[in-house]
Order: C-alpha cells, then sequence, then structure tokens
C-alpha cells in the first residue's frame, strides 16, 4: 500500500465516526422535535372530544326538558259572581221579607270571589203580634290551581263543609237535612228549629254548588209577640226558590244560557244524580 492511500484511508476514518456521530445527533433531534408535534396533536383530540361531550349532554338535557310537560288544571267554569244584592228577583223578595228594606251588602276585599246579601222585615200585625223574616245570600268562587286543584274540586270540599257547619248549629232542635233537585250541580237544605226567648225561629239553609261556586242561602221566620209560628215547610220552598235564581244568577253573569237547561241546573252539567248530589243526613 503507498503512503498517499494509507494517508486517504486515515482520513476516511478520522471523518466517519464524526459523520456518525452527527447521523446519531440528528436522529434524536428530529425524534425530540416531533414528540411535542405528537403531544400537541392528542392534546387537540382530547379537548375537542371532552367539549363536543359537554354539548351533547347539554342539548339532551335541554330537550328532555322541552318534552317533558308543565303541569296544568282544568280551568274554573266560573270567572266571577253577580252583584250580591241583585241575585233574587223583586217578587221574590217581596213574598220572601215583605216589607223589608233594601239588601245590605257584606263587606268583600274581592266582590268577583266573595259576595253576600241580606235583607229582612217586620211586619206588624198590631195586637195580633208580628211576622219577622230574614233572608241571606253569600256566594264563594274557587279559582282552579295547579298546586290546590280544580274549582269545581274545591267548591265540592267547601260545599260539604257548608253543610256541615249548618246540622252542626247550636240549640238545632229537629233537625233533618234533605237533598235538592234541579239546583246547580249539587244541594241540600238543612232545616232545625231554634227557641229564642222572642219565639221559635224555623231555620232553613240551603246549600248549592254550580261548577266552582258555592251558594248558601239562609232563612228563616218567626212569629213574634203572640203571632202563629210560620209554617217550615213554606220556608223551605221559599229558600229553595231564593237558591234556584242565584244560581241562575251566576250562570247569566258568566253569559251561559239559563234556557238550555232545566232552572237553576248549569249549562253543560247534568241535573244532579246519584250519590254526588246527596248530602249526609243528622236527625236529632
Amino acid at each position: 500500500m503507498s503512503e498517499g492511500t494509507m494517508q486517504l484511508r486515515a482520513q476516511r476514518d478520522q471523518r466517519d465516526p464524526q459523520a456518525k456521530r452527527a447521523k446519531r445527533l440528528t436522529r434524536v433531534l428530529v425524534g425530540a422535535a416531533a414528540v411535542p408535534v405528537m403531544l400537541v396533536a392528542a392534546g387537540c383530540s382530547s379537548d375537542s372530544g371532552s367539549e363536543d361531550g359537554k354539548d351533547k349532554a347539554a342539548e339532551e338535557s335541554a330537550a328532555s326538558k322541552s318534552a317533558s310537560p308543565s303541569p296544568t288544571v282544568k280551568a274554573a267554569a266560573y270567572g266571577k259572581l253577580p252583584q250580591p244584592c241583585s241575585v233574587v228577583t223583586k217578587k221574590t223578595l217581596d213574598d220572601l221579607v215583605p216589607k223589608g228594606d233594601s239588601g245590605k251588602e257584606g263587606s268583600s276585599n274581592d266582590t268577583t270571589t266573595r259576595a253576600s246579601c241580606s235583607w229582612d222585615s217586620l211586619d206588624d200585625n198590631g195586637v195580633k203580634g208580628s211576622q219577622f223574616r230574614w233572608l241571606s245570600v253569600s256566594m264563594l268562587r274557587f279559582e282552579s290551581d295547579v298546586t290546590r286543584g280544580e274549582g269545581e274540586k274545591l267548591a265540592h270540599a267547601y260545599y260539604l263543609k257548608q253543610l256541615k257547619d249548618a246540622q252542626a248549629a247550636e240549640g238545632a232542635k229537629s233537625l233533618k237535612t234533605t237533598p235538592v233537585s234541579r239546583t246547580g250541580n249539587e244541594a241540600s237544605v238543612v232545616s232545625y228549629d231554634l227557641k229564642k226567648k222572642e219565639g221559635t225561629f224555623k231555620q232553613q239553609t240551603v246549600v248549592t254548588r254550580a261548577e266552582n261556586v258555592v251558594v248558601t242561602v239562609d232563612f228563616n221566620g218567626a212569629g213574634l209577640a203572640g203571632d202563629k209560628t210560620p209554617d217550615a215547610d213554606d220556608l223551605v220552598k221559599d229558600a229553595q226558590k231564593a237558591a234556584k235564581e242565584a244560581v241562575a244568577a251566576v250562570m247569566k253573569a258568566n253569559d251561559t244560557s239559563a234556557d238550555a237547561k232545566p232552572s237553576g241546573t248549569p249549562s253543560g252539567t247534568p241535573a244532579p244524580s246519584g250519590s254526588s248530589s246527596k248530602a249526609p243526613s243528622k236527625d236529632s
């Protein structure tokens, strides 16, 4: 081997380790540079999936809420009450409270919900005594409410309470409760005697429900200063007549035709029958 050849080989041998080290360094740097790129790509992919999942969950929740129906309740049939002192006709007032003054309206914070009126008369017969009469009509209307229920059901509960209160009158004698037909959706009359120092008072309380309105008619009479005691059956008929007129007035105030149904029966509602129109009785 010539001297020149040996010199070239020595130079090549010196360059080869440097070249090999350079190649290895290049591969390391390239590999290191690729790692952040992969991490960034993986990070982007992970964040995107998380956001997509949140959005999808929010959409599903919103869809579920929109699909759930809001609580509803059947609207009440009647939205107002008539003027209380006009619910009984003048002719009926002349029969029930003859020589009576104009009605006295009861106090109320909202006459569309609660209203009442009362009349009284004293028919003086001189030495034969006198006849006393007192008539009262009260009305209570119930609105439908999602928390309390339908107005009609609330009115039914109050109807039963009014009957119970009438039957629990202190000092009542010969008490009886009788269903009343063709007056609202359900009606009953509670009759009893009350003995006072002025005489024996015959009390009649008619409670009736017309849809979401409860009408209570109180009517009593007495013969004073020696005059005869009025006939209870006559007073019952008079009280029922006043109750029918009051129910018709409620219907008229709400633009419901009273001609399409029997007297005192709300339009669109059958006359009461069966157990729903019967009230608990209490005789003593």
